[in-house]
């Protein structure tokens, strides 16, 4: 595959320093290792060796869903990658579904979503507050997503428009606030995900969870840890990616019998 004109790359030097760029006719990347003019690019295969004006040595690659994620504009805290993987693994998304993300923030997760659903999937992003919506917005015009996903301004509080919904997340402060809103929304057995940063949240979203009508409730934290690639000594990285934040994945159910009948055994039972 080769680089088109409009296309959005990665050039990375040997320091492993990263370049996100639209191929625009005529545009030149300035570095400090010099100049890199997009017309010699334009009708490269990705993957291609190219130089600057001074003979530095450079990469030019597809950008991944990782790159453009850790290269967004942004007021807030995104979600990070190591995180994202996981919840679109455990919501269970694929092309052509509808889902529901409420708090927009800078566009990280929606990014990952819309990527994710495709062309004929359609994700609804609720946000109250219009410069984060205006943000997310941008970024997404950046990566040509933002034809896939509908903005809503508003507080979640007064309910979602849709119903019958494949996935919902909720990445808000106080997720147990939203919960009877969130199952209207959702089809039967669908999957809610939110994220949490403190024990406290997750305990208050734990209990309310227990008392409405959800079950297979789950809570999980993800470590990222890296390694120093040098052939010689290949030694972990000095630090790591700790805690960023809780995950909480639950299914949306029809509660028709009392709570005290579920079994609270840790063990799994079969499929």
């Amino acid at each position: 595959m080769v680089a088109k004109a409009g296309d959005l790359v990665l050039l990375i030097d040997q320091e492993r320093k990263k370049f996100l760029r639209i191929l625009e006719p005529g545009g030149v990347l300035q570095t400090h290792k010099g100049t890199i003019g997009y017309d010699d690019l334009i009708g490269l295969p990705y993957g291609s060796e190219v130089y600057t004006h001074l003979g530095h040595q450079f990469y030019m690659f597809r950008p991944t869903t990782d790159d453009l994620v850790r290269a967004l504009k942004r007021k807030s805290q995104i979600i990070f990658p190591k995180d994202l993987g996981y919840i679109v693994m455990k919501m269970g998304l694929r092309p052509g579904q509808t889902v529901i993300e409420a708090g927009t923030g800078s566009g990280g997760m929606t990014l990952a979503f819309a990527m994710l659903l495709g062309e004929n999937g359609r994700l609804i992003s609720y946000d109250r507050r219009a410069d984060m919506q205006e943000l997310a917005r941008r970024n997404l015009e950046r990566v040509g997503l933002a034809g896939r996903v509908t903005f809503k301004l508003r507080d979640i509080s007064e309910g979602f428009d849709e119903t019958d919904v494949d996935a919902l997340f909720l990445d808000v402060l106080t997720p147990w606030e939203y919960l009877e809103q969130a199952h209207a929304a959702m089809r039967g057995g669908a999957v809610l995900g939110c994220l949490v940063p403190t024990v406290n949240q997750v305990q208050r979203l734990v209990r309310a969870l227990f008392d409405g009508p959800w079950f297979l409730v789950e809570v999980e934290e993800i470590l990222l840890r890296t390694y120093k690639v040098i052939p010689e000594r290949i030694r972990p990285e000095d630090r790591m990616i700790g805690h960023t934040g809780y995950l909480i994945f639950a299914r949306a159910v029809n509660r028709l019998i009392p709570k005290s009948s579920e079994s609270t055994g840790d063990a799994d039972e079969p499929l």
